[in-house]
């Protein structure tokens, strides 16, 4: 086993595509510690800062109290306690849905449902940039998959034209994101309903870096565009904006009992820890109340400091308006990337390098994100760090 691995681990290291874990022995936030050092940090997905936060813990505590740590079963068993009720319920009034349903990761929820949805002769439709989740669930459903480029409306239409004459009366579902994770970039939302209602496809919609961050208590973009109703499918997860774990899809009532008996990733795995759908629920709770508003709005006073105040160069051309709480710099080789996050590394930032096949060859990158925990000086002395080592 040793030697069937070994070349080939060199030779990533080669091309410095090699991962190795860090260990983190602090609590997320801002701040943590990495190797007996506190370094400010600029990668986590807890953008509005409620991994650590009190709401969160306590919620989770006095789950544990009264339900223990661990579920016991899966969902269709024994293993849905009252909150995971709780939550579902909350999600489907939050996100203006019917009804929702959780799974143990965001990975399991794209990996159950789009299976549940498509199957061998029907046509899925994904954008390039999809997230690995929903190009693995769309390859294990069995449908014909057809990549467009990214956020190409004319392609797009040009493959549903496609499917609609060479495989009529089949199923057809349109995937996207509407905040993609490596860019920080949104779907062209609207024009996507309008396409899916012309050809009688269905549109499943990930939120995961939407939710919390976009629309009036971060409800994400479909509510904030009122197309909650156009999207068959809403995908989300609870790990990020969330500060807790797991995933979730939201839509009809009819949808989620199809999920419930056709998501094998739902029924076959052991529900998520009680603790957990508890905190996720106080999350839930705090974003839909003045206080939750007010630290989303904290969060985009941030990102748009971001905006104005990270450099420029060929690679990293500064765009208008700010389109999330995600600023990646495209470095483009993997061992500049990696030398620019050690660089910064040293100087107390926290920016890990991102490299294929998560991004293209080539277009290796340090991906910012910025959370409403971060302090303004922060913001600042990152930019500047960049300023003069990323040149």
């Amino acid at each position: 086993m040793r030697d069937l691995f070994a070349e080939q681990l060199e030779a990533l290291r080669a091309r410095s595509l090699d991962r190795h874990l860090r260990e983190i022995s602090s609590a997320q936030g801002p701040e943590i510690e990495v190797a007996g050092r506190r370094l400010i940090n600029f990668s986590s997905n807890d953008y509005l800062g409620l991994v650590n936060d009190s709401r969160l813990r306590e919620a989770a505590i006095a789950a544990i109290g009264e339900f223990g740590v661990g579920a016991g079963a899966s969902r269709l068993i024994s293993g849905t306690q009252s909150p995971h009720v709780r939550l579902e319920s909350a999600l489907a009034k939050w996100k203006g849905t019917e009804a929702a349903l959780c799974f143990s990761s965001g990975y399991t929820t794209a990996l159950g449902t789009i299976p549940a949805l498509v199957t061998k002769n029907d046509v899925v439709l994904l954008d390039k940039l999809c997230h690995a989740s929903l190009i693995d669930g769309a390859k294990l459903s069995g449908a014909i998959l057809r990549i467009f480029p990214h956020n190409h409306l004319g392609k797009l239409e040009s493959h549903l034209e496609w499917a609609q004459r060479e495989h009529a009366g089949k199923r057809i579902l349109i995937v996207t994101e509407s905040i993609f994770s490596m860019d920080g970039d949104r779907a062209p939302l609207r024009e996507l309903v309008e396409l899916k209602k012309r050809f009688g496809a269905l549109l499943m919609l990930d939120e995961a870096h939407a939710v919390g961050v976009i629309g009036r208590n971060g409800r994400g973009r479909a509510a904030e565009e009122n197309l909650n109703h156009d999207v068959d499918v809403q995908m989300g997860t609870l790990s990020k904006a969330l500060g807790a774990s797991g995933g979730y899809i939201c839509g009809s009532r009819i949808l989620i009992e199809w999920l419930v008996n056709r998501g094998r990733s739902f029924i076959y795995s052991t529900a998520q820890s009680p603790a957990i759908a508890a905190a996720a629920l106080a999350a839930v709770d705090f974003l839909s109340s003045a206080e939750g508003e007010e630290r989303r709005l904290l969060l985009w006073k941030q990102i748009n400091l971001m905006r104005e105040l990270l450099p420029v160069n060929a690679m990293n051309k500064k765009r208008g308006d700010a389109s999330s709480a995600i600023f990646p710099w495209i470095a483009g080789d993997e061992q500049a990337a990696l030398e620019l996050s050690r660089a910064l590394q040293k100087e107390r930032f926290l920016v890990p390098a991102i490299r294929y096949p998560t991004v293209a060859r080539g277009a290796a990158r340090l991906r910012i994100t910025v959370t409403a925990s971060h302090e303004e000086n922060q913001i600042r002395s990152l930019c500047q760090a960049i300023k003069r080592l990323g040149a």
